[in-house]
């Protein structure tokens, strides 16, 4: 298995225990010569960078970046324009005001409603013996927002999007995109250019990061250990969005036990079930509706935060303001021990949402969240703690409902509605965070497929997934129904939230050493600090666990095992599919009419082989009487960004010789690219990108020709090659014989060499047109006689002699799982008429 993932991936990969640097001479390596081919060929394009670099033996050179060696496939895709950066940098300053009110609709809802419950899960732990207690319960909160959501999320981890992209698959693409840790083997050379990869110019800070990247490719104990902690932070992300709703929900209803003595706990559980259901059935209008509707109630929520905030300072206790100094945390502690302990899992609560600012950051930009963050939300939040505080600091035996008790009696009313309103705006943030991770993970393959609908046709972030969001109000509801105490959810939503927020920062971790290539005595701060932070928090709710927020971690299990089984029998499938490919050898003997009739049209056979003849082609040969005149192998196939141009869709590659009309097809779609063409739009642009690529093709010829009689020359202007490990390839151009030419003899030459030429050239250059123009009619009359969609659907099933466990995942839960996913072709509106479909069952 490992020799056919080798040979998927191939082109430009290196084996790990490699040096950094490879020198190599020219007399020495039998590929020097296409490597200078390529670098004259991009000189040509006016493509290559020069950066001054010194060697060992103090000679005047230039460093010539290349990149990696390429084939026939790349002819297509030497460059590939990166994604846009987001969709909100063109926009009008009234655009600007909306997305701002979007902005605290949909992403901070959930950390603006958190003062709802924090204190009174708090003192529930840890219940108030003095004021000092309260003193030293604020300035835990206090210092978790500003370490948490302020100088992690906020000033950090924001700043590791992808293209705009946010949350723990997007982290997981960025990896993959600098590293070849993906365990699915359809890599390919051409997909290295759609990143922004740039190597920079050897530093300690590089030499760490290449040794990194050769460890991550070269161990699949590694590769697994990345994708299992990415799997697990999904699984969080998902029962996030189970817990969301019901915490923010329950707690914002429950306030109607301090407005109504005689309103019980079942009554507000009831109450809660219906804002629920209200809830996820208004999420399939899309985030820029209910966004926009919402985000005027949160800035109105949060104004009233502030000024109850502000008014319980003024009449109550100014002292309070004592708690940012911190030594009130180590008094805490000291006289509650391990109380103060159980405490921590309330104080945590605080900083609930800010996943899922990272989360929902497609939605929006990356500097709207930070300014909305900083200059509105956090003042807010501060303000509304410290007037909990204030109030508390004479009313002891309110710590129940610290928030509702402490609201002035006249203005309880109105806050509950506002509250309420708030709450449900809440629940949505982590709805949508796991809208889009959902759809991260489905196009990097570790998801089933479900139905997208994008809700924005300006913005092709905002998404709903109708499936889910009513899997997640039942969830809700069992939760609610099941658990309703708010201390027993609270510690639900802890373990959830740090599940998310542990993954985060190891995979943030990885980013800095791998991508970002800063110094690493910053990088094991920012890791000491904040994972033992969050690990500290972690003791403190798995010490509750038994009291009901085990259910939140069954859930998550559950969801971990559906990714895992997805990943791990699509993996055995494609591996299965490689091993079992049809050899070129076998086709050669069929002959150009492989064996069978070819009758006039085009073929479109749908397989995820990227590399190879599918055996698929086997079927379809020894089935049917006659098989079309061109075949074109489709593979639809995600690539780790975000976004891939739509005139670089198509990837093409010849199969055979030119009287076999077969080619090979890659679509390559970004994981927040919107598939909704319809097949005839699909067909005109995969049959123009085919023209195209046969007169690239031609053209690559004649310059490789003309590269040919420039040979001697190349001999003088390169002696040495540098190969880095991440395949990237360096023309060191030192002239040490330049000085020496005899320009006259070469003049000479060089003319003779065009008088004997002249006339070969010219037919040569006839003919090539000639064999263009053919080429090009037939395709034409090919699409005129139609299109044909064959789908190769196939299948695996454990052998007889497999393990059990085996058995039960491959031929149960991945065959349920599979038969229950949209087929890939559902995107595409295809009549029935121009379906043809056969199936393979591979024993695995």
């Amino acid at each position: 298995m490992a020799e056919e993932s080798g040979e998927i991936n191939g082109g430009f990969s290196m084996d790990s225990t490699e040096s950094r640097w490879v020198f190599q001479e020219d007399d020495e390596d039998e590929d020097v010569s296409d490597i200078e081919e390529y670098d004259a060929d991009l000189r040509l394009r006016g493509r290559t960078t020069v950066v001054d670099s010194e060697d060992e033996d103090n000679l005047e050179q230039k460093l010539i970046r290349t990149g990696p060696r390429i084939d026939s496939f790349d002819v297509e895709a030497l460059d590939v324009p990166g994604a846009p950066r987001n969709d909100y940098e063109d926009i009008s300053v009234g655009k600007k005001i909306a997305l701002a009110f979007q902005t605290l609709g949909v992403v901070f809802g959930d950390v603006g409603t958190s003062p709802l419950y924090t204190f009174s899960v708090m003192f529930r732990k840890a219940p108030i013996n003095e004021n000092e207690d309260i003193l030293g319960a604020l300035s835990l909160v206090l210092y978790t927002l500003i370490l948490i959501p302020l100088l992690k999320y906020v000033l950090v981890v924001l700043w590791a999007n992808d293209n705009g992209e946010g949350g723990t698959f997007a982290l997981y693409s960025l990896i993959c995109r600098h590293a070849k840790v993906s365990l699915l083997p359809n890599q390919l050379a051409s997909d290295a250019r759609i990143s922004s990869f740039r190597l920079k110019v050897p530093s300690p800070e590089l030499e760490r990061s290449l040794k990194i990247k050769d460890r991550l490719e070269g161990s699949l104990t590694l590769k697994k250990t990345l994708l299992i902690l990415v799997l697990a932070g999904t699984s969080m992300v998902i029962a996030n969005g189970v817990v969301t709703p019901a915490m923010s929900v329950l707690s914002s209803v429950g306030g109607l036990k301090v407005g109504i003595d005689a309103i019980e706990q079942d009554e507000v559980v009831m109450i809660s079930v219906a804002c629920l259901i209200v809830l996820f059935s208004v999420q399939k209008f899309g985030t820029s509706k209910v966004g926009l509707a919402v985000g005027p109630a949160l800035f109105i929520w949060f104004c009233s935060l502030a000024g109850i905030g502000i008014y319980n300072l003024v009449k109550y206790d100014r002292s309070v303001l004592r708690a940012f100094n911190p030594i009130y945390i180590y008094y805490f502690f000291k006289r509650n021990t391990t109380k103060a302990w159980y405490s921590l899992g309330g104080c945590l609560l605080c900083a609930t949402g800010s996943e899922a600012m990272f989360a929902d950051l497609c939605y929006f930009s990356v500097r709207s969240v930070q300014l909305t963050f900083i200059f509105l939300v956090l003042p807010c939040l501060l303000l509304g703690y410290l007037g909990q505080a204030a109030y508390l600091m004479e009313n002891h035996a309110d710590a129940g409902q610290a928030f509702y008790s402490s609201v002035p009696s006249g203005a309880f009313w109105p806050t509950f509605l506002i509250a309420t309103i708030a709450a449900l705006i809440a629940s949505r943030a982590m709805t949508t965070a796991t809208f889009s991770c959902i759809k991260q993970s489905t196009a990097l393959g570790c998801f089933p497929r479900l139905k997208i609908i994008h809700t924005s046709r300006k913005f092709m972030g905002q998404i709903y997934i109708p499936v889910l969001n009513w899997f997640l109000l039942a969830a809700s509801l069992v939760l609610v129904c099941s658990i309703s105490s708010i201390d027993e959810i609270g510690n639900a939503y802890g373990i959830a939230e740090l599940g998310v927020m542990m993954t985060t920062t190891v995979l943030l971790t990885v980013v800095m050493l791998l991508i970002w290539q800063i110094h690493i005595i910053i990088v094991l701060c920012f890791a000491v600090v904040f994972l033992g932070l969050e690990l500290t928090f972690f003791s403190s709710v798995l010490l509750n666990v038994a009291d009901g927020s085990w259910i939140i971690l069954v859930f998550s299990v559950i969801m971990f095992l559906i990714m895992y089984i997805w990943n791990y029998g699509s993996n055995l499938k494609y591996e299965t599919e490689v091993k079992q490919k049809l050899s070129m050898d076998l086709i050669r003997e069929l002959g150009s009419n492989l064996g069978t009739i070819r009758a006039p049209g085009i073929g479109l056979l749908y397989n995820e082989l990227v590399k190879g003849i599918p055996a698929i082609l086997g079927h379809f040969l020894t089935t049917l009487p006659a098989i079309h005149s061109m075949i074109i192998f489709v593979s639809i196939k995600y690539v780790p960004v975000p976004v891939v141009p739509q005139s670089e869709r198509f990837l093409f590659r010849r199969v055979c010789l030119k009287s076999y009309h077969i080619f090979r097809c890659i679509a390559r779609y970004g994981y927040k690219d919107v598939r909704k063409e319809n097949h005839q739009t699909f067909e005109q642009m995969l049959i123009e990108s085919l023209e195209k690529f046969i007169r690239r093709e031609a053209q690559e010829r004649s310059l490789e020709s003309d590269r040919d009689e420039d040979d001697s020359e190349d001999e003088y202007s390169s002696s040495r090659v540098l190969i880095a490990p991440n395949g990237s390839v360096y023309s060191l151009g030192i002239p040490l014989l330049s000085g020496f030419k005899d320009t006259n003899t070469s003049v000479l030459e060089a003319s003779t060499s065009e008088v004997l030429s002249s006339t070969t050239s010219e037919s040569s250059v006839f003919d090539a047109e000639q064999s263009l123009e053919r080429e090009l009619s037939f395709i034409r009359k090919a699409k005129e006689s139609g299109v044909v969609y064959l789908l190769g659907h196939g299948d695996i099933r454990a052998r007889k002699d497999s393990w059990f466990i085996k058995k039960l995942v491959i031929n149960y839960f991945y065959a349920f799982l599979r038969k229950n996913c949209r087929r890939g072709i559902t995107t595409l509106s295809v009549p029935h008429s121009h379906l043809m479909q056969v199936s393979m069952t591979y024993m695995v």
